[in-house]
């Protein structure tokens, strides 16, 4: 989301927030940052399947197999894009220091409050606990000291998080008992106000940073890479298909020789559409409770699996690979085919005010009459036709005439306090 995950709107040269630390950074082709704002627009598409399309069906075609796609992968790829976007305010080739660091930091906190409000109010209507804005605040704070990392490090602490986090979150759950939850929840102040709390954001909710972490660490590695060097595109196009192979292959393999596959189907028997329920969630701890059943309770299985939002080490392996690959084929694709970048214009503005359309998209899915308006909901490609459409002929026009979107705009007022800052 354009202000969630990035700092400014896309001119031909990398922008720097404005100020005096505007001169630490160095232009870069425009088909770079035009990449990223695609992607963030199928992010926003896929959000949209995930909210209002119609459920995926077995034998559905293509159509069906973009709406199992978009179910965990379109949030997960909007994490990636976070923390890549985190970049362009930290220092985006080399970190900001000095001044200009203190600034972005500063900047980046604002922000986090910002979406820490905005998501808690969101949360606090029927979509309840299935937006993803207070989320992205978390994100943002914990992410602040490795702001200054090379991308080699921080490629090593994403590895390191996805190997690691799935584990200890699957035995911190298992082990809270649920009356200790209630507890830490009935002193919380977030959880008492809109029902997703701290205990919801960093580890039992629907995207929880003690997991999702992994994503913004990976986007930030990203960030720190220069996706327009030959050199970069051939390492991360063998890096991104062999993280999807490895993420959804193994998990596939290991848990049909175990038998594993059997006794998650089994447990999930009562579940329809397990990636599409998750996503639009009511509450925030429906299937991530800390002694809950599903991929996120007890059911060790579950660490072996790579569905949506599972949070299994294969999970979040295969959705980083999905990620990497989209915006490196994006990135490649516009740099080499002039005629694309202007067929996607238009797609291309629903990224960069991805903020506005995701708050809107709730707002108007809350409107909605009927079963619609409430998730889980009866959706139909017609309604999803209808959010696409119009989400790219409203950031079409607008664009035309502003360089950020609304909301954008809005937040982006909200970080200039911190150029005063000494």
């Amino acid at each position: 989301m354009t202000e969630i995950d990035s700092a400014e709107k896309t001119p031909p040269v990398l922008p720097s927030p404005p100020g005096p630390d505007t001169s630490v950074e160095r232009p870069v082709p425009m088909a770079r940052l035009v990449g990223v704002d695609l992607a963030r627009a199928l992010a926003v598409f896929g959000m949209f399947a995930v909210h209002v399309g119609p459920a995926p069906t077995p034998g559905g075609g293509v159509g069906n197999w973009f709406l199992e796609l978009a179910s965990g992968r379109a949030s997960a790829l909007f994490a990636t894009l976070a923390g890549f976007s985190l970049m362009l305010i930290a220092g985006r080739f080399e970190p900001k220091t000095g001044l200009a660091g203190r600034q972005a930091k500063a900047r980046i906190v604002i922000r986090a409050v910002i979406l820490l409000v905005l998501g808690s109010a969101l949360s606090m209507t029927n979509f309840g606990g299935a937006t993803i804005l207070n989320f992205y605040a978390v994100y943002f704070l914990l992410a602040l000291p490795l702001r200054r990392l090379r991308a080699k490090t921080l490629a090593i602490v994403a590895v390191a998080l996805a190997v690691v986090t799935p584990q200890v979150a699957y035995v911190t759950r298992a082990l809270l008992p649920e009356s200790v939850a209630h507890s830490i929840d009935a002193y919380d102040p977030l959880a008492r106000l809109c029902g997703v709390g701290v205990l919801d954001l960093l580890l039992t909710g629907l995207y929880p940073a003690i997991t999702w972490m992994t994503f913004v660490v990976t986007g930030m590695a990203l960030g720190r890479l220069d996706l327009t060097s030959g050199a970069v595109q051939r390492r991360l196009a063998v890096v991104g298909p062999a993280m999807i192979a490895f993420g959804y292959g193994v998990s596939w393999l290991v848990l049909r020789l175990t038998g594993g596959a059997q006794k998650i189907m089994a447990g999930m028997s009562d579940m329809k559409d397990f990636g599409a329920m998750k996503d639009a969630a009511m509450g925030p701890g429906s299937f991530d409770s800390p002694v809950g059943g599903g991929l996120g309770g007890p059911d060790a299985w579950g660490l072996l699996a790579a569905e949506p939002h599972s949070g299994s080490t294969f999970d979040l392996i295969g959705s980083l690979g999905i990620a990497i690959t989209v915006l490196l084929c994006l990135t490649v694709a516009l740099a080499r085919l002039p005629w694309l970048r202007r067929l996607a214009k238009p797609v291309i503005a629903v990224g960069t005010m991805s903020l506005t359309l995701y708050v809107g998209h709730i707002l108007v899915i809350l409107a909605l009459p009927g079963e619609a308006a409430t998730p889980p909901r009866s959706a139909s490609a017609a309604l999803l036709a209808c959010f696409v459409v119009g989400a790219t002929l409203f950031a079409a026009v607008w664009s035309r005439f502003f360089r950020r979107g609304p909301l954008e705009y809005l937040l982006n007022s909200a970080t200039r306090p911190a150029r005063h800052i000494r």
